[in-house]
């Protein structure tokens, strides 16, 4: 077998109908679009929940409910495996050094450390959150983590 012998399987390439090529051709005159109107036109589409006018269902239906999403508290996570890779020995580390570092970048509420990984390293962290596992590989090699935020408790705040 050759390059030039090469042929896709039967039935796998399809030829596309080309719209308004002639009466005869079954998508000629109006190339299936029917006769004038808004979606006969170019560019003529309707936005998504129009209804020609009449008020759409989603504003007839009352709004319920409350959504907490506006009061979450966001946190840029950073791995253990992460911070023994970018940083050295005894290192102070805070959300400045991470941000100069690339490690976290965008906009949060504040930073978080997750336990991913082991480290060897004495970092002396100070964050605004920590994984209990995390907490606990830091402090076995040697290291210290001071929370910048107060815990929340099960009530929210």
């Amino acid at each position: 077998m050759r390059l030039h012998d090469l042929k896709p399987n039967p039935g796998a390439k399809h030829r596309r109908k080309r719209l308004g090529i002639g009466e005869s051709s079954g998508k000629g005159k109006t190339s299936g679009k029917g006769h004038k109107g808004q979606k006969a036109r170019s560019g003529g589409s309707i936005r998504l929940g129009f209804e020609g006018g009449q008020m759409p269902l989603y504003r007839q239906l009352a709004k319920r409910g409350f959504n907490n999403t506006a009061f979450k508290t966001v946190y840029g996570v950073v791995n253990i495996d992460d911070l023994e890779k970018r940083f050295e020995d005894g290192a102070a580390i805070n959300e400045k050094l991470l941000r100069g570092s690339g490690l976290i970048k965008g906009t949060f509420d504040g930073v978080k450390v997750l336990g991913r990984g082991e480290t060897t390293k004495k970092f002396h962290l100070e964050v605004d959150s920590i994984s209990a596992s995390a907490k606990e590989k830091i402090e076995k090699a040697g290291g210290s983590v001071t929370l910048t935020r107060k815990p929340e408790t099960a009530s929210g705040k």
